[in-house]
């Protein structure tokens, strides 16, 4: 038995397909186990893996063929539905451009009003501030700054992996797991805080990306707010339209 009732069964069962195409068990393109396989697999009924099945597919992950089974979208090789837009090392190599990244500030500091406000903290609560500069072939694309709840940190020993995606970071040094996203997109012009990093003139159109990561619970775990590039960068979400 594979799964457990802490959570509906058909929600364990979604988590668990999900993961299996996250980490290419099930990679893009793959044909999926059919539903009757799936049932005696997990030892749940076929109505579960239908309800299961059809979350993924509203979400773009997998696409129903009638007569020839159930696939991995072939598409997630461009942009990872689990991750979507917010996997800025993910996004630069999806755009065929080789990712670096470059940490510009990791401190632990006072939660600034706004800052409070988004996380649902006290002003002057103890966040940690992630400041970093993704590069596509070199050149600069994003200038990304996170905020978390420094409260959430239970990993303080030696320094941080800014390499790691939002949400492997959490995995690693807060042991939480982000289950949904709110993104706000808007468009801008660059500042003069932005242009020496994006090396772009002042006044140049940008986007922002503003979002607020949540737990299960709905507790927010941090929140983003993302300068892009798009003239280098080219934003793509694929999510099945029903």
């Amino acid at each position: 038995m594979l799964v457990t009732r802490s959570q509906t069964i058909a929600e364990q069962v979604n988590d668990l397909l999900r993961t299996r195409i996250r980490d290419g068990t099930y990679a893009p393109g793959d044909r999926l186990p059919s539903e009757s396989d799936l049932s005696d697999e997990l030892g749940v009924s076929r109505a579960t893996i239908r309800t299961a099945m059809a979350k993924l597919a509203s979400n773009g992950l997998i696409l129903r063929k009638q007569g020839d089974g159930t696939y991995v979208n072939e598409r997630l090789q461009e942009v990872n539905a689990q991750g979507g837009l917010w996997e800025f090392g993910s996004l630069i190599q999806n755009n065929g451009s080789e990712p670096t990244i470059l940490s510009l500030e990791t401190t632990f500091k006072s939660a600034e009003p706004s800052e409070a406000a988004l996380l649902n903290l006290q002003p002057g609560d103890e966040v940690l501030l992630l400041r970093r500069l993704f590069k596509a072939d070199n050149q600069p694309v994003i200038l990304a700054t996170n905020v978390l709840p420094g409260a959430l940190i239970t990993e303080r020993n030696g320094t941080f992996d800014a390499q790691l995606p939002i949400g492997e970071f959490l995995q690693q040094y807060a042991h939480r797991n982000i289950a949904y996203v709110i993104t706000e997109v808007q468009a801008t012009s660059a500042v003069e805080d932005v242009i020496p990093f994006l090396s772009c003139p002042l006044g140049a159109s940008l986007l922002i990306l503003n979002t607020i990561f949540y737990d299960r619970n709905n507790r927010p775990l941090a929140f983003g707010h993302n300068y892009i590039d798009d003239r280098r960068l080219r934003l793509r979400l694929v999510q099945a339209w029903t």
